[in-house]
């Protein structure tokens, strides 16, 4: 089954998808959904809805409803919140805006109301409740798609232990409010699950957009959410599991999803993995898991156009190289601390995007700078902060988008450059903070694809540096930084950035940053669960 699936869900599993989300976070005003009822949609329904969650707010369009009552779609896009609680609250990114909750991801002073981290919160628990729902009713009917859905609702599971620590936990549709669980304990049930299922999922291949599986999770992407969470077993559990982190990673590593190295015409290698035409271009060899797209038929605010249209402006668009003219948002912009990985020396140059490149020696370094200030001196302004060109809706062929609204480019929310990564991460930690031969040649890969420089060995800061510069702006840096002891905490006055805890140059925030609070909603609705701590 092809997934490009998404915009027209039939009411009767919207409704029923729904209403089973009460049984999960127990906050909405629906009544929980009976499995036996003769309004049941099918199968394919349910199972196409467990992936258009990740990359819809409903079920009729950008324009349309949102499945998660009192809040609308932009609020509780999956991407969007993704991004902005693991971008903006880092040195990677700030924002513009005035909306609510943005200027305290700005600033890391979030609480216990901050509404898009409320949203974030009901979208991981909407998914788990459509996953659950699938199983309750679809068990026994297609062990692979079953498999799948495991996976789904694990990836959901590891982005709320990730983000909020502790937290509710079910495994089927219930009447009464779940229990909550330890994070420790999370991960393992997690980790077992993956290892459970992985074999019974798609045998890993490079798909494109017109090929059976595209868009749906094949052995890889269990292999790469093992690998992410074996990277940072040490936060969750308090354990190191390097070794198996690097078991997990060099599976891709050593499987059919390849590194994409081809450059067509003026694009880069790099730059074809962000485009309109990235399911079609050849780039899609190296997505493990893509979030489906098309300007007509997937139009949503919350992935890949979210990524478009809150980064560029119309200045920038010299050459018609955005591929999209109708909703440019603009507001978030690069902090300098990002730039300054490819620019150590903070020069980076006042120039168009590709002249940029040339500047830095790094097809990764898609940056514009016209008119713009190198720092966020004044974040509510546009121009305070280099502009971001990484994702884009231009076609590398030349030929024209499906609509200037909405984009064609699919999300590849895993690819397997993120592998090499921590390939060379775990690699490193296990030799002394310093990687091997074999570690290093996992970096060089990635700057070779780049055309920049190679080194003989990478130290772990030069690791989390290559992360940034090879991962900017796809929702990893709070993580990454956590697991470096360089957020929050004890060594978190180590390293600073702009505006990291509401100070312009940049202040220590205390360790239970580290975290997310439970929504204040939640903790209301459900006598089970315990506040992290700080909050």
């Amino acid at each position: 089954m092809n997934l490009r699936y998404f915009k027209n869900m039939i009411p009767a599993a919207a409704f029923l998808l729904t209403a089973g989300l009460s049984s999960c976070t127990k906050d909405l005003d629906v009544t929980p959904i009976d499995p036996s009822s003769t309004m049941t949609p099918s199968e394919p329904e349910l199972f196409t809805k467990c992936y258009a969650t990740m990359a819809l707010a409903g079920n009729y369009g950008g324009d349309g409803d949102c499945d998660i009552d009192r809040l609308d779609g932009g609020t509780t896009g999956f991407v969007r919140q993704l991004w902005n609680s693991n971008e903006l609250t880092t040195d990677e990114a700030i924002c513009a805006w005035g909306d609510p909750g943005i200027p305290e991801f700005n600033y890391n002073t979030w609480g216990s109301s901050h509404p898009m981290l409320e949203g974030f919160y009901n979208r991981l628990y909407a998914s788990i409740a459509y996953c659950n729902h699938y199983l309750d009713v679809c068990a026994g009917i297609d062990a692979t798609r079953e498999a799948e859905v495991r996976f789904l609702r694990a990836l959901f599971y590891y982005h709320l232990m990730d983000c909020f620590g502790n937290v509710p936990f079910a495994t089927a549709l219930m009447s009464t409010s779940p229990s909550q669980i330890q994070r420790a304990d999370l991960f393992m049930w997690i980790e077992g699950e993956l290892l459970e299922v992985k074999d019974k999922m798609l045998t890993p291949a490079a798909r494109t957009s017109k090929d059976n599986g595209y868009g749906r999770a094949d052995q890889d992407a269990a292999n790469m959410l093992l690998a992410r969470l074996y990277l940072n077993a040490e936060v969750y559990t308090g354990h190191a599991r390097w070794a198996d982190a690097k078991t997990y990673a060099e599976k891709i590593i050593n499987g059919p999803h390849k590194l994409w190295t081809t450059r067509t015409g003026k694009w880069s290698a790099y730059q074809m993995l962000f485009m309109g035409d990235n399911g079609e271009n050849g780039a899609s060899v190296e997505a493990v898991l893509p979030l489906l797209g098309d300007g007509i038929k997937t139009t949503s605010y919350g992935t890949s156009m979210f990524l478009m249209s809150s980064a560029w402006k119309d200045d920038m668009d010299v050459n018609g190289d955005f591929g999209m003219v109708g909703k440019i948002w603009a507001g978030n912009r690069a902090r300098s601390q990002l730039v300054a990985k490819f620019f150590p020396n903070n020069d980076a140059p006042a120039v168009s995007i590709d002249d940029m490149v040339v500047a830095a020696g790094d097809d990764r370094a898609l940056f514009f700078g016209i008119d713009r200030t190198l720092s966020a001196e004044i974040p509510n302004e546009f121009a305070s902060g280099y502009s971001v060109g990484k994702f884009r809706n231009t076609y590398s062929t030349g030929a024209t988008p499906h609509s200037t609204n909405f984009p064609d480019a699919d999300y590849f929310l895993m690819r397997s450059a993120e592998a090499y990564l921590i390939a060379a991460e775990a690699d490193a930690r296990q030799n002394g903070g310093t990687t091997s031969s074999t570690g290093a040649g996992y970096i060089n890969a990635l700057r070779q694809r780049a055309n920049t420089n190679t080194l003989s060995q990478y130290t772990l800061d030069q690791i989390l540096d290559e992360r940034s510069r090879e991962l900017y702006f796809e929702g990893f840096r709070r993580t990454d930084l956590i697991r470096y002891g360089y957020y929050g905490g004890q060594n978190s006055g180590q390293y600073v950035w702009e505006w990291k805890g509401g100070s312009q140059n940049g202040a220590s925030i205390p360790a239970y940053r580290n975290l997310f609070a439970i929504p204040s909603s939640d903790m209301t609705a459900n006598p089970n669960l315990k506040q992290n701590e700080g909050y």
